[in-house]
């Protein structure tokens, strides 16, 4: 996927939203939000795609939500598609984002998900 494009999972073995019990749907919650966040601060797209996959080969096999920054210019690239015809192009075309690129959106988005925990601690406090 492009360059800003995160995973969110939860860490006990889950294939559905439907599984997770009320403490987990809470926190997958705000963690889907802060995710979208810190995409939108770094990336600054058009629209943020938020998906749940959980395809195995042949059933579910573990949950995984995409978090992914959708600009006009990955748009462009892929020709004009949207939606899961252009995650499907992408995951087909195998492209991946320079590992250098990478590195740095990471540490920037480390220090983002940082100050909203940080921030997050002050306002209960």
């Amino acid at each position: 996927m492009n360059l800003g494009t995160s995973i969110v999972g939860p860490r006990e073995h889950v294939v559905a939203v439907a599984e997770l019990d009320d403490a987990a749907a809470a926190e997958l919650g705000s963690l889907l939000r802060d995710t979208a966040r810190v995409v939108e601060t770094l990336c600054r797209p058009e629209q943020t795609y938020v998906c749940m996959w959980s395809h195995g080969r042949d059933a579910r096999k573990h949950l995984h939500i995409a978090v992914q920054p959708v600009t006009a210019e990955v748009r462009a690239r892929y020709g004009g598609l949207r939606s899961e015809q252009l995650q499907a192009r992408m995951l087909a075309d195998g492209d991946e984002p320079d590992i250098v690129e990478v590195e740095q959106f990471c540490e920037r988005a480390r220090e983002l998900f940082r100050a909203i925990t940080d921030s997050g601690a002050e306002d209960r406090s």
